[in-house]
C-alpha cells in the first residue's frame, strides 16, 4: 500500500512541477508580449509626435523649406562637395514625403 501511495505521491510532484513549468513559460511569454506592446506604443507616439511638428512646420511656416533652400545657396555659391549636394537633396525628398503623408492623413 505504501508503494502505490509512494508512486501517485511521485506522480503527483512531476505533475506539479510540470504545471509550474507551464505557468512560469507562459508569465514570461505575457511579459515579453507586454513589453514589445509597450516598446510599439512608444514607437507610435514619437512618430505620431514627429508627423505633428512636420505638419506644424510645414502647415505653420516655411521655416525648413527656407533653411533648406539657404543650404542650397550656400552649397552652390561655395562650390560643395557632390555628397553635400546629395544630402541637401535628400532632405527636400524627405520633406517632401512627410508634406505628401500629412497631406494624406
Amino acid at each position: 500500500m505504501l508503494a502505490i501511495i509512494s508512486k501517485y505521491q511521485e506522480e503527483l510532484n512531476l505533475a506539479t512541477a510540470n504545471e509550474h513549468k507551464v505557468a512560469d513559460e507562459y508569465a514570461r511569454v505575457y511579459t515579453e508580449k507586454e513589453a514589445r506592446r509597450r516598446v510599439m506604443d512608444s514607437l507610435h507616439q514619437e512618430a505620431t509626435m514627429w508627423m505633428d511638428r512636420f505638419a506644424l512646420t510645414l502647415n505653420g511656416s516655411q521655416e525648413l523649406p527656407r533653411l533648406l533652400a539657404k543650404a542650397k545657396a550656400m552649397a552652390d555659391t561655395y562650390s560643395a562637395p557632390e555628397e553635400i549636394h546629395g544630402l541637401l537633396h535628400y532632405c527636400q525628398h524627405m520633406i517632401d514625403l512627410m508634406a505628401y503623408i500629412i497631406r494624406s492623413r
